[in-house]
């Protein structure tokens, strides 16, 4: 008798082992699987090396990724309306026109009278001695600060060798704090602004690959 209340005790164990790898198993599968979705894969585009886009300076998930993939599902409608001119200017001096729109997003929110409290103005957010040294008459116009913007972040490509991490902080920070730190400088907020940019320009290349954009 007591044998056979052994037997069933080992045989209700076992199906209980069973059935628990079993669970294990599918929630391991399910994760994998919903992790291969998440992947965004950054192609070579107009001069830029997948490898100088893929990294940002922190962890991507410390600002809340997932916040900003709902900014990229469809275009706004000020985005739209540069759209034309991104695609135009982009083109005139081989820059990413995804990479940008991220730099217009991270300056200006697509604010076309955007003004900062050190002076920047317009989508990409000039300062008035670059405007002029950009030839810029209204800094204020959509199209000449857009062409303005590229122009000069064409500029700081060429400077840093294509690096794109450096020319961003350039353009934040100013080449001189760049030259003068060897690299990124220690700015917390040049440094939460390269991020920014990086978190959207990888919004936009995935809203691209996925058809959902022009761009």
């Amino acid at each position: 008798m007591d044998k056979k209340i052994t037997i069933q005790i080992l045989s209700v164990e076992i199906i209980r082992f069973f059935f628990i790898f079993a669970m294990i198993l599918s929630v391991s599968f399910f994760s994998i699987h919903s992790g291969r979705k998440d992947v965004r894969v950054i192609k070579t585009t107009s001069g830029i090396s997948a490898s100088s886009i893929s990294q940002p300076l922190a962890d991507e998930n410390a600002g809340g990724y997932s916040v900003y993939g709902a900014l990229f599902r469809h275009m706004n409608k000020k985005e739209q309306l540069f759209h034309p001119i991104i695609i135009q200017v982009s083109s005139r001096h081989q820059v990413d026109p995804a990479l940008v729109k991220a730099i217009i997003m991270a300056e200006s929110g697509y604010n076309p009278k955007a003004i900062s409290k050190s002076g920047a103005k317009g989508l990409m957010q000039l300062m008035p001695g670059t405007a002029n040294a950009m030839g810029i008459k209204d800094v204020f116009n959509p199209h000449q600060n857009i062409s303005g913007g590229v122009r000069y972040f064409k500029l700081l490509m060429n400077q840093f060798d294509g690096d794109v991490k450096l020319a961003l902080a350039a353009y934040n920070a100013g080449s001189k704090n760049v030259r003068q730190y060897k690299g990124i400088p220690p700015f917390k907020a040049t440094r939460y602004y390269i991020n920014n940019v990086f978190k959207y320009y990888r919004g936009y290349k995935s809203r691209r690959a996925g058809g959902s954009d022009r761009v």
